[in-house]
């Protein structure tokens, strides 16, 4: 008995089918992907160094503020001076008090064309919120102060307005231990 071996030959692999599915899957897949744009803010928090310094020597305090408490915003120039209120309006579409943020832009459009009026050539403002405050609320103020659309040689652009943006929070009446003085 004689045993024979078989030779084995190794399969030959047949990846043409997988290259095809790859060259039609890559492409698809590459542009139906939906890229992401995250764009980013820069804020100026507070100084501890600066406000000890405050501390120690009287300054002329010529801080804009907006002030954003339960039921209005409050612009304040110079700091903790209101220069103009905006109680909350109705929404049209659901009936629930909202800030009005059109009339904000306008009245900081005001404000900037009075310091410019005056020589100041202001960029920065302070947001203070109450703690509660709706995290929407303060980005949609926050894209408020920044700028504001408006029309340049036939086209639609955004014009600066305090783009140097600090955040706070806002003051406490020690009367009526409520934010915002408000009674």
């Amino acid at each position: 008995m004689r045993t024979r071996r078989r030779s084995q030959e190794e399969a030959d692999l047949d990846i043409t089918s997988f290259m095809n599915l790859m060259i039609i899957l890559v492409p698809v897949l590459l542009m139906s992907m939906v890229f992401s744009h995250i764009t980013v803010l820069d804020l100026k928090l507070p100084d501890l160094a600066s406000s000890a310094a405050s501390n120690d020597e009287p300054q002329e305090n010529e801080s804009l503020e907006l002030v954003i408490e339960n039921d209005e915003m409050v612009i304040n120039y110079p700091a903790g001076a209101p220069l103009k209120r905006l109680p909350k309006i109705e929404d049209t579409e659901s009936g629930a008090l909202i800030y009005d943020f059109d009339t904000l832009s306008i009245a900081l459009q005001e404000v900037k064309r009075l310091l410019r009026d005056q020589g100041k050539d202001k960029k920065d403002i302070l947001i203070l919120s109450q703690p509660d405050t709706d995290y929407q609320t303060i980005v949609r103020a926050m894209d408020t102060v920044r700028s504001f659309k408006t029309v340049v040689a036939a086209s639609v652009v955004n014009a600066e307005l305090f783009p140097a943006i600090s955040l706070g929070d806002a003051p406490v009446d020690e009367a009526t231990d409520r934010p915002g003085g408000v009674q």
